[in-house]
């Protein structure tokens, strides 16, 4: 989430520097606006003007590719403006004028798989961005409902998925407990490493991290984050996998 320009430079440029450092490419994520959390009262960004301008400006400033969240079909055209890869959030997998918008300008489009949605079901959701005349498109495992508050990650998935498209695996709201602090989302961090080391190995074709430098204080996710001071040395683990699997 953009929670202020400084800070989305701060954590570009500390990330590009370990990412770099292993020859990894990487894409740089951030949200001007969190349109679905759990309470009416938590922090939600600086809207889809104020925050694609800011994302334009990191993107010049960096050379980096930019990601970001749309949620209307309306916001698509505006986001494209300042993001690499426009990105569907999970619960709205589904919403078939959202994905053919986003398709529509061009931009690679990240479909991330609904916690309600069998993997198998996703090859809808790329039919509907292909349809509308965009190849770009890929598929990121985030979890599946578990019960009440919990998600559990299937790793069949990532194989049945990547039979229609590429496939990410986000290793942090897999960690996610939805709306399981009282009004917010908790999470288990300490799973981030083994969940993406069993991703790596199983096959993938890229990784979804939040980072934060401070997670304790972070407006969004940070119950989930994985604290910038361990991310070089799980990309490390992860490239050592990925050696070993191929």
């Amino acid at each position: 989430m953009i929670e202020s320009e400084a800070h989305v430079h701060k954590m570009a440029d500390a990330i590009q520097r370990v990412t770099s450092d292993l020859g990894m490419p990487y894409i740089f994520k951030a949200s001007y606006d969190k349109a679905n959390r759990t309470s009416v009262k938590s922090f939600r960004g600086p809207g889809l003007k104020e925050g694609t301008a800011i994302l334009r400006r990191l993107a010049e400033s960096t050379g980096l590719p930019v990601l970001t969240d749309v949620h209307e079909p309306s916001q698509c055209e505006i986001a494209a403006e300042g993001a690499d890869v426009l990105q569907i959030p999970a619960f709205l997998c589904r919403q078939t004028d959202l994905l053919t918008a986003a398709a529509k300008t061009g931009r690679a489009v990240n479909v991330k798989k609904g916690q309600f949605v069998a993997p198998g079901d996703m090859k809808h959701a790329v039919e509907k961005v292909r349809e509308a005349g965009n190849s770009r498109v890929f598929l990121t495992e985030r979890g599946t409902t578990f019960g009440y508050n919990n998600l559990v990650v299937d790793m069949r998935s990532l194989a049945i998925m990547r039979g229609f498209a590429p496939v990410v695996f986000d290793g942090t709201h897999s960690v996610q407990t939805p709306s399981a602090a009282n009004g917010v989302s908790g999470g288990q961090p300490e799973f981030i490493p083994l969940l993406t080391r069993a991703a790596v190995a199983a096959g993938v074709d890229g990784i979804f991290l939040e980072v934060h430098d401070n997670p304790a204080e972070a407006k969004s996710d940070g119950a989930n984050a994985l604290d910038l001071k361990n991310l070089k040395s799980v990309l490390e683990n992860l490239l050592a996998i990925q050696a070993a699997a191929r």
